[in-house]
């Protein structure tokens, strides 16, 4: 695992995860458990992988044309972001109603969501820990911020995933932590640099079915929970 382009962040998910996770030591790894019809999930990363690679130029040709300051949002939704999540399972992710998600009468400009999964996908040129004034999302508090918050004001959604294009980074409700927790990949690095060992730690965790809720469970029965209820025990 290379620590340039994947960062853990106040122990939200143990190092010691991951490295189970890409030794095959942790339950929950099988084709069934990815639902990949028999192809085995490492094999699913690399064929992924391939393609995504020729994604990642293309977009980033698309980048180099745009004006400067331009925040990129929706290239990058459109060329990026949502052709990576369709690779990770999501498929074609639902955009949220407008307003975004309400909590307690409360909004949360969220993007997208995905069953229990809150989606916050953002632009290039949008900075994930600061305020990006007249940027839906972004406008009024920093989106990690506005992301975590969320999460720890309701029991509905558990895990979520931020991502600007450059980043992207698995946030969990945090009520019982303090300060910033989170896993972040260097989208940027990885794919500039192809370091595809880290590519595959981002397939086995960021994958639909890490966060899937089993039919009539709770959140808390995903597998990334289950993972890491497993570790800090």
């Amino acid at each position: 695992m290379s620590a340039s382009t994947i960062r853990i962040v106040g122990g939200l998910l143990p190092s010691d995860v991951i490295a189970g996770v890409l030794a095959g030591a942790v339950d929950g790894l099988t084709s069934n458990d990815y639902h990949l019809g028999g192809e085995q999930p490492k094999a699913a990363a690399a064929r992924v992988w391939t393609h995504l690679l020729g994604v990642y130029r293309r977009y980033r040709d698309d980048l180099a044309k745009l004006p400067d300051g331009d925040a990129a949002v929706g290239v990058t939704r459109e060329r990026w972001l949502s052709i990576l999540l369709t690779e990770l399972g999501y498929g074609r992710v639902p955009t949220t109603p407008t307003g975004g998600l309400v909590v307690d009468g409360k909004p949360y400009p969220v993007s997208h969501v995905w069953g229990a999964t809150p989606l916050h996908l953002l632009g290039w040129g949008v900075e994930l820990d600061k305020r990006t004034p007249g940027l839906a999302g972004a406008a009024h508090r920093a989106p990690h911020a506005m992301v975590q918050e969320l999460l720890n004001r309701t029991g509905d959604y558990l895990w979520a995933i931020l991502s600007n294009g450059r980043a992207l980074r698995l946030l969990r409700d945090s009520t019982t932590l303090t300060g910033q927790a989170y896993v972040e990949f260097d989208l940027e690095s990885m794919f500039d640099a192809e370091v595809f060992s880290d590519f595959v730690a981002l397939y086995l965790l960021c994958h639909q079915s890490r966060v899937e809720v089993p039919e009539g469970g709770q959140p808390p029965q995903c597998w990334l929970e289950r993972w890491r209820t497993t570790a800090v025990s």
